[in-house]
């Protein structure tokens, strides 16, 4: 990941990863796994705790970094995570090491491996742009000891296309799109497409050939987040004119994943006044 000075926030897209003007270093993920795990019944719990206490800066010291780890809001056995990285060979390391070096590892992962029943939904991903991927500061992420409280919803919208996405797509969603989600009430994180590099850690599979869009989206609560998907609802251009238009573009499946951020979670909604 890239340490950046920050600069003047993207035109695009808002993103509840943007801080406070004091806050000026940023890291920026090049690659990013977006990682679904099911649990066996009742033990996500158990998993989350494992990840928010040991999983993380562990993860980070052999080159990873965690941008976010969340409950799935409607599938209590499912766990969905963010893993970034400077490029594909510091992935290779990274996994390596954690996997095979790290001591924390060793000694928790029959707890955690114990609660899964499959790993295998994995998208391997990068920025659509460079302004619109995730820009977090470390720094913001709870510690240990945080309670737990509500951190709002994230929505992770998954665009399934049958060939690479076209850039005219990107320009389409960030011109077009966001305008009215914005106006639904959604704060837009981020957005990725599919990273077509082969995979540099075949001991972990990732879903290979297919070719997605991502977006992230971020809501204050329950209220704010059922306000906007009526919202979106009723609005007739997103009726007459967006709906029509994702079909046009081709897109054969969508999949739309409602996310609770763990205690831990450097992803997670903050208040417009934390925003740039």
């Amino acid at each position: 990941m890239s340490k950046e000075t920050q600069t003047e926030a993207p035109i695009e897209l808002d993103t509840n990863a943007r801080h406070a003007p004091e806050q000026a270093e940023e890291t920026w993920c090049p690659i990013i796994e977006l990682r679904q795990y099911v649990h066996h019944p009742g033990r996500r719990d158990e998993f989350a705790t494992l990840f928010d206490d040991y999983f993380i800066e562990e993860q980070e010291r052999y080159g990873a970094f965690i941008p976010g780890q969340f409950r799935d809001r409607t599938d209590p056995d499912r766990f969905v995570w963010l893993r970034g990285f400077a490029d594909m060979q510091t992935r290779q390391a990274a996994l390596h090491d954690f996997y095979h070096v790290s001591p924390l590892w060793q000694e928790y992962r029959t707890a955690a491996n114990d609660t899964i029943d499959d790993v295998s939904d994995v998208f391997l991903l990068r920025p659509a742009r460079v302004s619109i991927g995730f820009h977090l500061d470390p720094a913001n992420r709870p510690t240990k000891d945080a309670p737990e409280v509500a951190r709002g919803i994230i929505s992770a919208t998954i665009y399934a296309f049958d060939a690479a996405v076209d850039q005219r797509f990107v320009d389409f969603f960030a011109n077009t799109m966001v305008p009215l989600l914005r106006k639904a009430g959604a704060t837009i994180l981020g957005c990725f497409v599919t990273e077509p590099s082969e995979n540099t850690y075949p001991a972990l599979p990732v879903r290979e050939g297919e070719n997605v869009f991502v977006w992230f989206a971020s809501f204050a609560d329950e209220t704010a987040f059922s306000s906007y998907q009526s919202a979106l609802a009723q609005s007739q251009a997103w009726i007459t004119s967006i709906a029509p238009a994702l079909q046009t573009w081709g897109i054969r499946r969508e999949e739309a994943l409602e996310l609770l951020p763990t205690r831990r979670s450097l992803l997670r909604h903050r208040a417009a006044a934390q925003e740039i």
